[in-house]
């Protein structure tokens, strides 16, 4: 394949065409975002972990030889004074809305490239700021104000440039601050890629091939036709390589910023009564589900901030069956309160400020009241949720089933409201569990009982796991006895034997007494159980 250079004119109108792009980029943000919200010095060796390897690693932990992929436990030998915490994309994102927000205030229409890296048009803001070089200096020191963060900046003519020109000021100057921001002019994004290693694509299997082709750098890759270049490697290949040559096809899409439906309420003095804090809040929940009326949302889920008067945060996500009303934020607000009691959710002094966040919303069409009315469904929820306001968060519990071996771990209990919590997938496969059909009464603690042989003798199972002798009734703890005319087993059932409060292997049995009522038995080293009913 031959290349065929593009004539300058047509670069000039090529680059006249392209929009002015300006990319901000947070080195380490995922180390940054987490040690802010850890409160964590900036020089402590701090690494984020994913799957037991190291996802991120601060510039002091990396000083120790640590890096991105190792094993923790390898790290942790390197350095063993590191500080490591589980990686939270959610977090991510979260930390980076102020940064967004910030910017959108100097320039709008922010596009959201990924958490710590944004784009806008900067050529409004050039004119504004008396040129690209002012208006990127001043994004820099909007977003270090908002966050203790060494921002980089690129601007060039399209996306794909701009960020590598970002990236180019790692290393140049850590102290000026004028060389935090690289400019590459219109028309020279080529000559700026060029020298960059094909690895920058990231796309393995191309880059891979490329290289066996001794194709190195992006002006190599560049120089190729691009006709040839799509005949060889199809429309990715082409994308690819209309990046190496400065001209990137993804479009500009700015975000739509949010509607601000937080509610934030300062008490000054800060109080310590319940009361007063719920009067303080109630007017302001009316305001808060009016606004979200007027969005035509409705909000099933809340993140309450409470924030003490030294400068302590507790917060919780609160999750409602339907949607929200300003009588249920209220009871959110004073049963969070009543059950920190100020100082379980780490609150050492009287509240300062209350933050109510939408978490959850959907459109308010999904939430309307059917033709004949609401019917019974919401009637349950308003009772429930007022026998909760009585009792306390804990005082209604919901039972949901998860994954499990035995019945009893298939059991969940979730307050009413919340969102279940169990991390066990009933799809999951389950070596051991008992197959359908299921009881339908599975007692909430294990009913001791005794089994006997014909000749009254205890019953019990070998090393082989042979029954010793046929069982022919049982004996509840209330001494009544029960005939059995039927049974089926013993089915072996191996418990955690890792764990100290493991009952080790256990048999069950299914029975059938002379009232023909089934029960599912157990055996183990604590002698015999009715676990279940089949009713």
């Amino acid at each position: 394949m031959t290349g065929v250079p593009v004539p300058a004119p047509v670069q000039a109108s090529l680059s006249a065409s392209l929009p002015r792009v300006l990319v901000l980029w947070c080195p380490d943000w995922p180390v940054v975002a987490a040690r802010q919200h850890e409160k964590l010095p900036v020089d402590v060796p701090f690494v984020l972990t994913e799957k037991g390897l190291v996802f991120a690693a601060s510039a002091s932990a990396r000083a120790e030889g640590i890096s991105r992929g190792l094993r923790l436990r390898e790290a942790q030998s390197r350095f063993p004074g590191l500080i490591d915490r589980a990686y939270d994309p959610a977090l991510d994102s979260r930390a980076f809305e102020p940064v967004i927000a910030g910017i959108e205030e100097l320039i709008p229409g922010v596009q959201l490239l990924r958490p710590g890296m944004c784009a806008v048009r900067v050529r409004g803001a050039a004119q504004y700021y008396g040129g690209e070089k002012a208006a990127a200096l001043t994004v820099i020191d909007r977003v270090n104000e908002i966050v203790a963060s060494d921002a980089r900046v690129g601007v060039a003519d399209a996306l794909f440039t701009a960020v590598h020109a970002s990236r180019s000021t790692v290393g140049v100057d850590q102290v000026s601050r004028s060389a935090r921001a690289r400019i590459i002019p219109a028309g020279e994004s080529a000559q700026f890629l060029a020298p960059l290693a094909i690895s920058v694509l990231d796309e393995p299997q191309i880059v891979t091939l490329l290289i066996k082709l001794g194709i190195s750098t992006l002006g190599e890759f560049a120089q190729l036709a691009h006709a040839d270049v799509r005949t060889r490697f199809g429309d990715l290949g082409a994308r690819l390589h209309a990046l190496a040559s400065g001209r990137d096809p993804q479009a500009f899409i700015a975000r739509t910023p949010p509607l601000d439906l937080d509610v934030v309420i300062d008490f000054e003095p800060a109080l310590d009564r319940v009361d007063q804090i719920t009067f303080g809040v109630r007017s302001r929940a009316d305001d808060f589900i009016e606004g979200l009326v007027r969005a035509q949302l409705v909000v099933t889920a809340i993140r309450i901030e409470l924030d003490s008067e030294s400068g302590e945060i507790a917060e919780r996500v609160w999750l409602h069956p339907r949607s929200f009303a300003a009588t249920d934020v209220v009871d959110r607000v004073r049963w969070q309160v009543q059950g920190s009691n100020l100082i379980e959710a780490g609150l050492s002094s009287g509240i300062s400020r209350v933050r109510i966040v939408p978490e959850t919303v959907d459109a308010i069409g999904n939430h309307e009241t059917g033709l004949w009315g609401s019917g019974l469904e919401p009637r349950i929820h308003h009772g429930l949720a007022r026998v909760q306001s009585m009792l306390g968060h804990g005082g209604v519990l919901v039972p949901t089933v998860q994954g499990g071996r035995t019945l009893q771990s298939r059991q969940q209990l979730t307050a009413w409201g919340d969102r279940s919590t169990g991390q066990r997938s009933v799809q999951r496969p389950w070596p051991g569990s008992l197959p359908a059909p299921l009881p339908g009464t599975v007692f909430s603690s294990r009913h001791a009982v005794h089994v006997f042989a014909h000749d009254g003798s205890s019953v019990s199972v070998d090393e082989r796991g042979h029954v010793v002798a046929a069982p022919a009734s049982f004996a509840t703890s209330d001494s009544r006895s029960r005939t059995l005319t039927a049974w089926a087993g013993p089915w072996p059932l191996d418990g955690r034997w890792w764990e100290a409060q493991s009952r080790g292997r256990s048999w069950r049995f299914q029975a059938v007494d002379d009232t023909g009522c089934a029960w599912l038995l157990v055996l183990d080293d604590g002698g015999w159980w009715a676990e279940a009913r089949y009713d």
